[in-house]
């Protein structure tokens, strides 16, 4: 195992890889969506991300830095004038990757990274009203699974006792299950 992994190499020379990603990132700022290659869009995120996250604070020390990364003005005026803005109240997860098939030359698995659309808040949002029964109190929500069958079938039985027909047998417990063996007192 191979330990201290921490990139994709994307077979290419630190300065070559460097100036691949940088070419992504202002393409991703200025169109808000790339196609590419898998491993490249999972490279391509944390530097997207981190773009908006200095983009968010908006001070001149963020701003050269963001510069630095981009290496173009038009689109770090692109990021800080209304991208980051988006993202104010969002913490983190400013991109999303769909993957779109394979490419026809080589094979290669697709995908798109985008930055995500502005969220839009549901001004009217309801609430789910409760059935109510004839009697007009308010009817439980039905339970799911083993755990809610066996509680409906206790709420059924709760009026009777429960009796065993003629001859039948309770069922005896193993020799391994007869539970823990109690203290002995000591007198």
């Amino acid at each position: 195992m191979r330990h201290g992994m921490n990139h994709r190499k994307l077979s290419r020379s630190p300065s070559h890889r460097k100036a691949l990603l940088r070419n992504m990132m202002n393409s991703l700022v200025r169109s808000e969506r790339i196609e590419t290659t898998v491993a490249r869009a999972k490279e391509l995120r944390p530097l997207a991300d981190r773009l908006i996250t200095l983009g968010k604070r908006a001070t001149l020390h963020a701003r050269r830095r963001v510069f630095s990364l981009l290496s173009d003005k038009k689109s770090t005026e692109k990021l800080f004038g209304g991208l980051a803005g988006r993202f104010v109240d969002r913490a983190g997860g400013y991109t999303r990757i769909v993957r779109t098939g394979y490419r026809p030359g080589d094979g290669a698995e697709m995908a798109i990274i985008e930055y995500l659309p502005t969220e839009e808040k549901m001004a009217g949002t309801r609430k789910k009203k409760k059935k109510k029964t004839a009697a007009g109190k308010e009817k439980p929500a039905p339970a799911k699974g083993r755990a809610g069958k066996a509680a409906e079938a206790k709420k059924g039985s709760a009026g009777k006792k429960a009796t065993k027909p003629e001859g039948e047998k309770t069922p005896r417990k193993r020799a391994g299950q007869q539970g823990k063996p109690g203290k002995t007192e000591k007198g």
